[in-house]
């Protein structure tokens, strides 16, 4: 009778959306620090284990955003961007002596706004996301350059000391507060995701966008919470990028638009929208850590890591194409 439980538990887990791609990518997970951890045991120290934890959390944080807009087919290219923008903004307003939590606000604010453009010219003008997101990604990396003429800021000091801790240095519980704030940032756009009909409508909007209108799915709405979910969790990642360095750079995100569709793609998360679940995003997300973390251990220089990790995004999204053609192959005959 045990044993029937078990297997049906089993098989419920596996029938849940997106779960057995989960399960591959953790057993890869699994087995990748199982390797580094041979070629180096201090791999598995638990000062390396909790730095590691700390460095995933700004790329899940900034993942779970890109995933949102990947489910529903689209894709944001102006994350990276987005968190230089918060970087300078609120760094700059602290070093003017504008209080570190207004600042933080402000910086919320400008920086939704950045994200309901975005929405709007997606799903209202119909702009291609690619297009939409360029222009976005290129006023936001602007905006990010002229907040402070030019240049990047100056310390934001000693008032900013409760800032700083809050997202990066400080612990609640042991544990580092950024780490937290990933879990907050996961548990919360999880539930929104599983069980909630804005989650449903995101799914329906990724696999069949006509299908969706016709049910009554409201388009423009859902395809610009998306967007202003991804400005957010950008937003959230330029403070924790301006509490670490205590300064505003004008560069900050670079790259961090390709790191979230790593994360998301790794994870199961389908380019072609419609597929993929958080918990996902999580373990890309820490795939992303442990290569980049491992073979920074194995003594590989910073180009071989990206080789490496480029090619593993590649493989993932052609896996994905791959099956989804299958799928419809099979489904036609």
């Amino acid at each position: 009778m045990q044993e029937k439980r078990k297997a049906s538990f089993f098989k419920n887990i596996i029938a849940i959306r997106g779960m057995g791609q989960v399960i591959t990518v953790s057993s890869a997970l699994v087995v990748m620090c199982i390797v580094f951890g041979i070629i180096n045991p201090n791999f598995f120290s638990a000062k390396n284990i909790s730095n590691l934890v700390r460095q995933v959390a700004p790329i899940l944080i900034i993942g779970i955003g890109q995933s949102f807009v990947l489910i529903t087919g689209n894709i944001d290219l102006s994350i990276g961007s987005l968190v230089g923008m918060s970087c300078m903004i609120s760094a700059t307003l602290m070093t003017k002596g504008v209080n570190p939590w207004v600042s933080s606000l402000i910086t919320v604010i400008c920086c939704l706004g950045m994200g309901l453009i975005s929405g709007l010219l997606v799903s209202k003008a119909k702009l291609p996301p690619f297009i939409a997101t360029l222009g976005t990604m290129i006023v936001a990396r602007g905006i990010a350059q002229i907040a402070n003429n030019n240049y990047n800021t100056d310390s934001i000091g000693e008032g900013a000391k409760g800032f700083r801790n809050f997202f990066y240095y400080g612990r609640t519980l042991g544990v580092f507060n950024t780490i937290w704030i990933g879990l907050i940032v996961f548990l919360f756009f999880n539930f929104i995701l599983s069980r909630t009909k804005t989650g449903r409508h995101i799914y329906a909007i990724g696999s069949n966008i006509e299908a969706s209108k016709l049910s009554g799915v409201n388009v423009v709405y859902t395809t610009t919470i998306v967007y202003i979910i991804s400005a957010f969790c950008s937003t959230l990642v330029g403070l924790i990028t301006t509490a670490i360095g205590g300064l505003g750079t004008m560069d900050a995100g670079n790259g961090y638009e390709l790191n979230a569709v790593a994360a998301s793609v790794i994870g199961g998360v389908s380019t072609l929208g419609g597929q993929g679940i958080l918990l996902g995003t999580v373990v890309g997300s820490f795939i992303w850590g442990v290569l980049n973390n491992g073979l920074q251990f194995a003594g590989a220089p910073v180009a071989i890591r990206n080789i490496v990790i480029g090619i593993v995004v590649v493989v993932a999204v052609l896996i994905d194409i791959l099956v989804r053609s299958g799928k419809e192959k099979s489904a036609n005959d």
